[in-house]
């Protein structure tokens, strides 16, 4: 996509962190933007906030792990700007560290509800809109750069599906001929309230015990502004540059190793993202 003027993004998990910015930073080249949050007050509040700075934006509040919630917001997106021309399938919780067979079926259900079946859907439901409409447009995925490395919690496992479903999705649109670019955003740590996921989890998937203490204490590390990956975002679409990577060094250290142990077939090492 090179002209973004009057072009439509939907950003899930818009209220607040990544998807913010990356709203806030469309909107300054002229799109029209939809932002879907599962936090209704946050979400309110941000639309009020881009109104304020004179940017043109609706909010519907979304469960991306919900197909019919998913479904609404793409009737509501088209009932009021008429077409799609960016989805950020960015919506993610977290949880902690802990080995998966500690983990609860709540557990899986509510991660793997939002991180995969929440880009699942997003996927399935605005690329035939965007295909059909013959115009040029983006899909951007979040994923992390615990995608990349060895997995070793269900956060890390949801994230390596993100990137190999906008692998696969890459290549089947440039089998199509599709004017339609897909990018992978893969972040390490960055300034946003992904460590309180639990402030948003549904009842019904809620553990009966305490919820566990957060690592870093609920604080990022060495965490970079949003805005920053908002910046790289929107040069990764202007160019149809499908990997975006902050800290590089780090990802070529970290996503080295690992493939290096999988051609000399040595067996897996937990290596901390650094």
């Amino acid at each position: 996509m090179r002209d973004l003027e009057g072009k439509v993004a939907v950003v899930t998990g818009g209220a607040s962190g990544i998807g913010r910015a990356m709203a806030e930073r469309f909107g300054r080249e002229g799109m029209k933007l939809v932002l879907a949050d599962i936090e209704e007050n946050a979400l309110e509040a941000a639309v009020k906030e881009m109104r304020q700075a004179e940017l043109d934006v609706i909010g519907v509040r979304t469960d991306v792990s919900s197909a019919e919630s998913v479904e609404a917001l793409a009737k509501e997106t088209l009932r009021q700007y008429g077409k799609v021309n960016l989805v950020c399938n960015n919506a993610g919780v977290f949880l902690g560290m802990k080995p998966m067979w500690e983990s609860t079926l709540k557990d899986w259900q509510w991660i793997m509800g939002v991180n995969l079946w929440g880009v699942i859907h997003g996927v399935r439901t605005f690329l035939p809109l965007m295909l059909q409409s013959g115009e040029e447009g983006h899909v951007i995925n979040t994923a992390s750069q615990a995608g990349l490395v060895t997995a070793n919690s269900i956060y890390s496992i949801t994230k390596h599906a993100v990137v190999a479903l906008s692998e696969a999705l890459h290549i089947q649109l440039q089998n199509l001929g599709a004017p339609i670019g897909v990018s992978a955003l893969c972040p390490l740590f960055v300034d946003t309230k992904i460590m309180a996921s639990e402030r948003n989890r549904p009842e019904g998937l809620q553990n009966s015990a305490t919820p566990e203490e957060m690592p870093f204490g609920g604080v990022m590390r060495d965490s970079t502004p949003a805005s920053e990956q908002a910046d790289q975002v929107l040069e990764a679409v202007l160019e149809g540059r499908f990997y975006i990577f902050p800290f590089m060094q780090r990802v070529d250290d970290n996503v080295k190793s690992r493939f290096e142990e999988i051609i000399e077939r040595r067996n897996p090492v937990n290596r901390p993202m650094r």
